[in-house]
This record gives C-alpha cells, structure tokens and sequence, in this order.
C-alpha cells in the first residue's frame, strides 16, 4: 500500500495502531545505527533511507533524479517490508543477515532479493535491524553501487 504522505512523521501518523508501533521502532533502530550522511525521507510510497544528491548527485541509475536509495520500509497489506538494497548488492552481508536472523527471531526468515517481509509484529529483530543499517558508511554504498552498476 502506497502511502501519499509528505513526510515520515505523516506517514506513520497514518499507520494503524500495531503498525504504527512496529514501524516507529523500525525506524528508531534504523536512525540510531545509520551512518552520517544518510537522509530520512518519503521515497516510493515508503520511509526511505538515501545518499542525498548532495553527496552523490549522479543519484539513483535506474532513475537519476531519485536520490541513492539505501534502505526502505514500508506498511503493506499482510507484512512490514523492508527493503535492504546491502543484502541484495553483497553476497558476504547476505549470508551474515541470513545467519544472523535465526539467533533474533523465532519465526522463519521471509525474504525475496532485497526484501525482507516481518508478518508478526512481536517476532521483529529491532537490534538486527539496526546492525544492518550501520554496515556501510555513504562512502561504501556509493562504491559497492558503481560496482554493481559496472560489472
């Protein structure tokens, strides 16, 4: 579900109660781990987490005026998604994500390319969350990015 809200305190102002709750500590974990240089705000209908075009002006590849995007989470219908653009682009945090997860939550992990889907609001790994936010400073995103890009 898309969301038109302006800002992310609007956007979880909107969220149903458990939601709201879930998503809020999301996003604390994600603030208090995310390396400077990282900006908060609404990208695809989601709170997003960016490189600004400040820092990195060539932006997004697929669309250059999208700033770089680096995580984002969002409310959908059946699941929390995160979307952790690290895990798709670098094999080694994958595999630390993916052998990390079991030692924080009780449930399987749900996990497509990129996105991680948390259906149970009281099975959601906030401190893991926060430990992949802080895995690459700007510096590295934007290497490990133009990496990808030119392979």
């Amino acid at each position: 579900m898309q969301s038109t809200a302006i800002t992310p305190q609007q956007y979880i102002d909107e969220l149903p109660p458990d939601r709201k709750e879930a998503i809020s500590n999301i996003r604390e974990a994600i603030l208090k781990n995310l390396p400077e240089g990282f900006e908060e705000v609404m990208g695809y209908g989601m709170l997003g987490y960016v490189v600004p075009h400040a820092i990195y002006p060539k932006g997004y590849h697929c669309n250059p005026k999208v700033p770089l995007p680096y995580m984002n989470l969002g409310s959908q219908k059946n699941f929390i998604a995160l979307h952790a653009m690290s895990v798709y682009s670098n094999n080694k945090l994958l595999d630390w994500f993916v052998n990390e997860y079991p030692k924080h939550c009780k449930t399987k992990l749900d996990m497509g390319k990129a996105c991680i889907r948390f259906k149970k609001m009281d099975d959601i790994p906030y401190q893991l969350i926060g430990e992949l936010a802080a895995k690459f400073t700007v510096q590295q995103w934007i290497v490990i990015c133009e990496e990808v890009i030119n392979r």
